[in-house]
């Protein structure tokens, strides 16, 4: 149903960089529909991370489903993925009419409040290839996307991620840029973002 329709797209002129953004990729009554189902259907767990030799509690929950038989691993911490149910074989087939691509996997955070964040990153993990597609879509509260180029200082990008909104990044972006959801202070609905990627 959705395909029927061109959708508002907006494009960024930054350098190393392809980045796409689909503001109302799934209506609101949809997008709403699919956060309830998420949030209530979806096996969270809570992972440890370290970092700088220190130990604690993942600040997010997260998922991992996909075909069988493709790990992933970030941060230090494997993943095994759970199957593919329908709930999510029906996001990831809307989000495929637009990528043209065949994702293998998908990784799922849950922002439970404003505590809950994602440091700076890029998703660079060598089983993603070499300039790797990820579309990510978000449901729930909005939260704000920062980029940061890696040697140019002055080139950085903020994106309000919307509910229902769909965010495709490609090309050199993660050889160059790093991204991140920061915590924020301010009182904040949960959110819920489903990152779709390729494992070689």
């Amino acid at each position: 149903m959705n395909s029927l329709f061109p959708k508002e797209k907006i494009t960024f002129n930054i350098p190393d960089a392809e980045i796409e953004y689909y503001p109302n990729f799934f209506e609101s009554s949809r997008a709403n529909e699919l956060f309830e189902k998420l949030k209530n259907e979806i096996p969270w767990q809570q992972d440890q991370i370290t970092v700088f030799g220190k130990t604690h509690p993942q600040p997010r929950l997260t998922s991992l489903f996909g075909n069988q038989g493709k790990p992933y691993s970030y941060s230090s911490i494997v993943m095994q993925p759970n199957a593919w149910n329908p709930l999510l074989m029906f996001i990831k087939n809307e989000i495929e009419l637009i990528c043209n691509e065949n994702f293998t996997t998908v990784l799922l955070n849950y922002y439970r409040d404003g505590k809950d964040s994602n440091g700076w990153h890029a998703d660079n993990e060598k089983e993603l290839g070499r300039n790797p597609v990820i579309a990510s879509v978000s449901f729930g509260s909005m939260r704000p996307f920062h980029l940061k180029h890696n040697t140019i200082k002055d080139q950085k990008l903020k994106i309000n991620l919307e509910n229902g909104s769909l965010l495709i990044m490609k090309g050199t972006t993660q050889h160059f840029w790093k991204h991140q959801i920061s915590k924020t202070a301010v009182s904040i609905g949960p959110r819920i973002n489903l990152t779709f990627r390729i494992i070689k």
